[in-house]
């Protein structure tokens, strides 16, 4: 039994701790600074709970020290200082963050470390990378990736078409930061909620932005492979314009804790939500233009006992099966691991990577 240290006790964390103490193969201790947050998790042998401040640096290291691996379900700006303390320790370190600059720093950590630092291993970044490199691993000659994933809820009722269902500042910060894009075989930066497109999936029409982060690593692993490469987030119509309102008209990229309160006391958490993953990769094989779609929704459930959200599903299954394939030596041990380094068979065939199962496939033969 491998002993992990799980640092985040919200709805990702506690839910990465709940589905690994279930698997019977991990003893993990949960760590949050909050007490409150913790007593949330009810008791298992195979749990120890720990009270910790990551700023305290000492103190981080001692916990981390003879773990297996540490996996951060804390905020972004929380990354670095993890990720820090785990090459202290000499653990491997898995994360969830979406932030840009977070990654390339963790990048230059893993450059001198005894053991793997593998970021961005939740939906998107992460699973969202898989699919999409694994698509265009098929072609002789790439066109264009184009990836679009959202975490909806089943039923909208207030005018932003949208509950919370993780981070609070995540969204924030995926909705201010700049976005990596490949246009016209070019990496560029372009602004977040711009570039929005409508498009139907199963008679519902959606709406899909720029948003900072999903892409993970993906446009240095394609640059001058493509000729087109964006991600861009999935909501129901009228979500990009008000969020623009709220950021820009009335200035709120700049008053981030102000959004925060207002988002969290305006929008009701729901269980009852839905993931939608919809990656489209064009190009030739054979000298044909071709396109290949890998479509799927995931749907809130019970897992582990407990009624989970799909969001909550997706995210916390995305990292227990990377940390499986670790624990397994099916991925380097040491150094910086890429998303894309993860074959997708082998993610959707791992006991946790099953929760993704109601894969499609479509192909379409263009000219």
């Amino acid at each position: 039994m491998k002993n992990i240290v799980v640092i985040g006790a919200g709805k990702i964390g506690s839910t990465i701790a709940r589905l690994l103490i279930h698997s019977g193969d991990y003893h993990v201790t949960l760590a949050d600074r909050s007490r409150q947050q913790l007593d949330h998790m009810e008791a298992n042998p195979a749990l120890n709970l720990a009270e910790v401040d990551i700023a305290d640096h000492a103190a981080l290291v001692r916990l981390l020290s003879g773990k297996f691996a540490v996996l951060s379900a804390a905020p972004f700006h929380l990354t670095i200082a993890i990720a820090e303390a785990a090459a202290d320790a000499g653990v491997h370190y898995l994360d969830l963050t979406e932030d840009v600059e977070s990654t390339r720093r963790v990048k230059a950590i893993a450059a001198s470390a005894s053991t793997a630092f593998i970021p961005q291993c939740g939906l998107a970044p992460g699973f969202i990378s898989i699919v999409a490199n694994d698509l265009a691993s098929r072609f002789d000659k790439l066109d264009s990736v184009r990836m679009r994933v959202g975490a909806l809820p089943q039923y909208p009722s207030n005018a932003l078409n949208y509950n919370l269902t993780w981070s609070t500042d995540g969204v924030i910060n995926e909705y201010i930061e700049p976005c990596e894009a490949i246009v016209d075989g070019q990496l560029i930066e372009v602004p977040a909620l711009e570039e929005r497109e409508e498009f139907s999936l199963d008679g519902v029409t959606y709406e899909a932005f720029n948003t900072s982060g999903g892409l993970g690593t993906l446009c240095e692993t394609l640059k001058d492979k493509v000729r087109t490469l964006n991600y861009r987030t999935i909501r129901y119509p009228g979500h990009a314009a008000i969020m623009k309102a709220l950021l820009s008209d009335l200035g709120l990229r700049h008053r981030r804790d102000v959004l925060k309160d207002i988002l969290e006391h305006a929008l009701p958490s729901t269980m009852q939500d839905v993931v939608i993953i919809f990656v489209t990769v064009s190009g030739w094989k054979n000298g044909r233009l071709v396109q290949e779609t890998y479509a799927n929704k995931v749907y809130s459930a019970v897992v582990a006992g407990r009624m989970m959200s799909a969001i909550q599903i997706t995210t916390a299954s995305s990292i227990c099966a990377v940390l499986d394939m670790l624990a397994k030596d099916e991925l380097p041990t040491k150094g910086f691991v890429r998303q894309e380094d993860i074959g997708l068979d082998m993610f959707l065939d791992s006991r946790f990577g099953h929760y993704y199962a109601q894969k499609a496939y479509g192909e379409k033969i263009a000219g």
